[in-house]
């Protein structure tokens, strides 16, 4: 048999780690999630790896690490960040990998990817190769095994890139059909023409290069991938799997490759349980007589090319004219603004290269003064951006220095190399992708192009920035709220820029709702408290102290003194200044001291600005995180006499309401608008309850039918969701605890009643796991396996 087939996905999200903290913050547009890399591997990365196989009566008969039976990328920087948010979904996804090796001949299914997905053929020599070496030395670091193949930003490419991937060893790469410009079998004379796809893509290319190396490219099969993405295809598995059985020549004797090549989010992000529809089609083609399931480096193997190719130059698979959607108005967009214009494309690349440009004698000539190889120590940075511990970060040094730095200097050569790598994630693809340059993902660009900025002054005591400026102020926003990417980039670059003392202010203002030891962590920064005093009377609070913080990325450091004021509620007033000796902080501390305990707030108030003049900061310079837990800290103390209020109104009025919905009269919005709120409370209360009441629960379901209001589902099923996976979690340490199974007996058909559909996907996996690895042994006559086939049946309910 000699039919293969290999569906590959693209799994990737850009860098959203706040460039200063090396976190990613909250995001309000992903809620209930904290972030959109938190809410895409619950929808996408996490279910790919335990996908559930169905039987028709919607049982789970088996679970699948989709990821060992197909191909797969993941983008470095999201493997980055997973590894550290969501480390049970990264260590499916490497295991998969290994599984994958048993499966096809020694060949795993995870290919690299160009570092922070850049548009290789808009980039430099040089950026192309630290691309390719450090997406190598990450998949190599995860994967414990050479790239056979890389994937390649938006499948952008040009001959060039194509070289430094055959120069790096990487074997082949996926294109795009209309990507191919000509072809012929080897051996041949004559070309053939295969613009606009007129190539078939079910075998493999061999691609000769000008420096004489040679690299493969595989042309996926565009239309059933369009189909999959775009079309529906994903909403019945077994008509996927017939999709791509059919595209088959039956007739020809060659060796064929049916292929594919979709967007990794496609699959449970994008359509909802596409996961499963992908499940489902590789659990069924694995069985199948008719193709074998393979992967690009196992098929190679088997069949190296026949046919050789030449591709258009500058194309890639999102822009039908070439790479222009990263670099001018072309006409490309997501189309859901259909009066906007891209034109502010040309300039917000203009002045990323300008800035490229302007910092690369800076860094040459600094590192060279270090007595560095400027380049060389670039490509390595890898290996600190994936182990920023100390003792690490000091070999490298030494490794890449031919003499011993003092303290400053290799602050200056760690502050280099930052101001390069924020240099490259600037040209993140994502950033010219969408239609509007305020937008979240071109944001994020400048946010990495400001902290290049900043370092580079902090090193040459040069303004970059005004001429910056002067080409954002040539992208013209589509949106009202700035004019232009100049004024999106002083509202919110230079407002989330940090430095030291505003770092220190973060610290100093939260301490007043944290209890920080004496050495704690604080994102990217080390905090020493060295001092700390307080004082309150009654809401009012006082916290005065000094601490030393100390950036673990380059390694600057300051010890500062602070004052800080809460007044109450959200009204926070604080000061924070280099530290000027123990005289003049005992002085500070003396007079705040002294107003604050006579209750003279103002003039601690005065004292807060003589002391600390200008830098004085407030409950808006907290992170966003802080904020946010702060806030809800405080509002809790107001929603908490709010409720009591709503609580007297629902319960002195419900039988007024209730007589008015049985003579269909419209409940007056102020009096619905309670009632929800408190039906809402109620239900959220015991859904969060150690042993929530499931008589109460279904009263409070029939309430809400009775007298047609609306719970707020989002809310309710995702607390639901976490609960029952909380639960699960506790049996599946205590395997045989009784009186959790009964519980949980209890509660599934009650929620099952209700109108809320709680996603119980992951207590459906811990559930799965158990029967497998404990009660598949266990005594079936017994009172535990009794009671956990009926929890095992109720969680099944749901499917």
């Amino acid at each position: 048999m000699e039919h293969y087939i290999c569906i590959h996905g693209h799994f990737y999200q850009p860098p959203r780690e706040n460039p200063w903290l090396n976190e990613v913050e909250l995001q309000e547009s992903a809620r209930p999630y904290h972030d959109w890399n938190e809410r895409i591997t619950d929808e996408c990365y996490a279910r790919n790896s335990a996908s559930r196989i169905l039987d028709n009566d919607g049982t789970i008969v088996d679970i699948l690490n989709n990821y060992a039976w197909m191909s797969f990328n993941f983008g470095p920087t999201l493997l980055e960040w997973m590894e550290k948010k969501a480390p049970e979904t990264y260590q499916a996804i490497l295991t998969a990998d290994k599984e994958s090796q048993e499966r096809f001949s020694g060949h795993g299914s995870a290919l690299a990817q160009v570092y922070n997905h850049m548009i290789m053929p808009l980039a430099n020599e040089r950026d192309k190769h630290t691309q390719v070496l450090w997406g190598i030395y990450d998949f190599k670091k995860r994967f414990n095994r050479d790239p056979e193949g890389m994937w390649l930003g938006e499948t952008a490419a040009d001959t060039p890139t194509l070289e430094v991937l055959a120069e790096h060893g990487i074997k082949f790469t996926i294109l795009s059909p209309y990507q191919a410009s000509s072809y012929r079998k080897i051996g041949e004379q004559n070309w053939h023409d295969a613009t606009n796809a007129q190539i078939n893509p079910n075998r493999p290319y061999l691609v000769n290069l000008p420096s004489g190396k040679t690299i493969v490219v595989f042309f996926y099969n565009a239309p059933i991938s369009q189909g999959v993405a775009f079309e529906g295809l994903l909403h019945n598995g077994e008509k996927f799997k017939n999709r791509l059985l059919g595209a088959l020549d039956y007739s020809h004797t060659e060796p064929q490759l049916l292929h594919i090549a979709t967007d990794g989010e496609t699959y449970g992000h994008h359509h909802r349980f596409g996961e499963m529809a992908l499940s489902y089609t590789l659990h069924h083609l694995y069985k199948d007589q008719q193709a074998r399931l393979t992967i690009y480096g196992e098929y190679l193997e088997k069949f190296p090319p026949q046919y050789e190719a030449k591709i258009i130059e500058k194309t890639s698979w999102s822009c039908i004219h070439g790479v222009e959607r990263w670099q001018s108005d072309c006409g490309c967009n997501t189309g859901g603004h259909p009066g906007w214009n891209q034109k502010w494309r040309k300039p917000l690349r203009q002045a990323f290269d300008w800035l490229r440009n302007e910092l690369e004698p800076l860094y040459t000539t600094q590192m060279q003064q270090l007595g560095a190889d400027p380049w060389q120590s670039r490509n390595d940075y890898i290996q600190v951006i994936s182990d920023r511990s100390e003792a690490n970060v000091k070999a490298f040094i030494r490794a890449h220095t031919s003499r011993e730095l003092t303290t400053e200097e290799q602050r200056t050569f760690l502050k280099l190399l930052e101001m390069q790598y924020h240099a490259l994630l600037m040209y993140t693809s994502c950033g010219w992708f969408f239609d509007e340059v305020t937008g979240i993902e071109t944001m994020q660009d400048i946010l990495y192009a400001t902290r290049a900025l900043q370092l580079a002054q902090s090193i040459s005591n040069k303004d970059y920035e005004a001429t910056f400026l002067q080409y954002l102020a040539q992208a013209e926003s589509n949106e009202d709220d700035y004019k232009n990417a100049a004024e999106a980039y002083k509202a919110i670059a230079k407002t989330t820029m940090l430095d030291l003392l505003r770092v220190g202010a973060h610290f100093a203002v939260s301490s007043l709702f944290s209890d920080y030891a004496k050495e704690s962590k604080l994102y990217c920064y080390s905090v020493t408290t060295e001092q700390h005093e307080s004082v309150e009377a009654g809401r009012q609070k006082l916290a005065v102290g000094r601490a030393r913080i100390r950036s673990s990325i380059t390694w600057d450091e300051a010890t500062i003194s602070y004052g800080v004021l809460h007044i109450g509620d959200h009204q926070l007033l604080g000061g924070v200044r280099d530290f000027r000796g123990d005289d003049a902080f005992q002085q500070m501390y003396s007079e705040m001291e002294d107003a604050f305990s006579k209750g003279m707030i103002s003039e601690v108030i005065m004292l807060l600005d003589k002391h600390f003049e200008s830098h004085n900061y407030s409950f808006w310079h907290l992170f966003r995180d802080d904020q946010n837990r702060i806030l809800n800290k405080v509002l809790g103390y107001t929603m908490h006499a709010i409720e009591g209020d709503f609580e007297q109104v629902y319960y002195n009025n419900y039988p007024l309401m209730a007589a008015m919905h049985t003579l269909n009269v419209t409940l007056p919005r102020p009096l619905k608008v309670i009632v929800e709120y408190m039906l809402n409370k109620k239900m959220l209360d015991e859904v969060n309850a150690e042993t929530p009441d499931l008589a109460e629960m279904q009263r409070l379901n029939e309430q809400a039918k009775r007298m047609q209001l609306t719970f707020d589902r989002e809310q309710l099923t995702f607390a639901i969701s976490q609960r029952m996976e909380h639960f699960m979690r506790q049996l599946e340490q205590d395997s045989e605890n009784l009186r959790l199974m009964k519980k949980l007996n209890e509660l599934l058909p009650a929620l099952h009643t209700t109108t809320l559909q709680p996603d119980l996907w992951q207590a459906q996996n811990i559930a799965f796991r158990l029967k497998q690895q404990h009660y598949a042994k266990h005594p079936t006559d017994s009172e535990c396996s009794k009671l956990f086939t009926a929890l095992y049946d109720n969680l099944n309910l749901k499917v």
